[in-house]
């Protein structure tokens, strides 16, 4: 049994199970574009809300909260769901969580996609939450989530899509997960450095980014690719933060390729 709100999408019966993890807003709706070519491929797949947001209400800690407690929650929702091995795709954070769970729990990982992803801290990305942190603190949650598309998309895609980004900020705020929330959040991501243990990940790793991603520099990928053991690297050269978004399409095909190429994983034993 598991408190978190998640879902379950495709064949019951289906030889591989991919596990969609979202970036800081932590919601199973931000994969809505990957969730019909998934299925359609024969994937049964879970996307979830992650603890604290959306329909996993929370209140988290207020100190030491960390990326690890986050991959224990995945291992929840795969006993949930009598999973005992799944394809795991991460986004920003969401990929944290996924490079921290195959260190953890290698046995439940049968291969990565890392989206926008990083190892380590950057100062750049660090630049950035200082200025949504203050943005929250001095003008609370509408300032954060009007800035929230400066991050996550491209300016002109902004521009062509305007009313899907102002349905997605109300949206946003409609739902927003509490300053408290969030700060925890952040802080557990800012924290998160494994640079040191990359080589000790075996999963086959897909890495993808978006050269002017203006959150997180694309050469923090480059670093996850340099680091990982087996690793399929996939820069596109626009989309932003959030290219599986922008250029659904075109991530689509390099997640279907991947997983297609690692093919079915064999089943371990059913972890404790």
């Amino acid at each position: 049994m598991t408190s978190l709100h998640y879902e379950v999408h495709g064949p019951s019966d289906a030889a591989t199970t991919v596990l969609l993890s979202s970036g800081l807003g932590g919601s199973a709706g931000f994969w809505r574009p990957q969730l019909g070519a998934l299925v359609e491929a024969g994937h049964r797949v879970i996307a979830y809300d992650q603890r604290g947001t959306g329909r996993s209400p929370a209140t988290l800690p207020a100190s030491d909260y960390a990326i690890a407690d986050m991959a224990r929650d995945v291992i929840e929702i795969l006993d949930a769901t009598d999973t005992a091995r799944c394809h795991f795709a991460g986004h920003a954070l969401g990929g944290l969580v996924g490079l921290q769970l195959a260190l953890d729990a290698p046995d439940c990982v049968a291969s990565l996609v890392l989206v926008n992803a990083w190892s380590k801290p950057n100062p750049h990305s660090a630049r950035c939450f200082d200025a949504r942190l203050a943005l929250l603190g001095a003008l609370g949650a509408r300032a954060y989530v009007e800035a929230q598309p400066i991050f996550l998309y491209p300016a002109a895609w902004c521009a062509e899509h305007a009313q899907r980004v102002a349905d997605e900020v109300d949206h946003a705020f409609a739902h927003f997960p509490g300053e408290s929330n969030m700060r925890a959040r952040i802080a557990a991501l800012r924290a998160f450095d494994i640079d040191a243990r990359l080589s000790d990940i075996t999963a086959p790793t897909l890495v993808t980014a978006a050269r002017d991603d203006v959150l997180v520099p694309w050469t923090c990928s480059q670093r996850l690719a340099d680091g990982l053991r087996d690793v399929t690297l996939d820069f596109v050269p626009h989309g932003g933060h959030a290219h599986s978004v922008t250029e659904a399409d075109a991530f689509n095909r390099s997640l279907l390729d991947f997983l297609a190429r690692v093919g079915t994983p064999a089943t371990p034993p059913v972890h404790a």
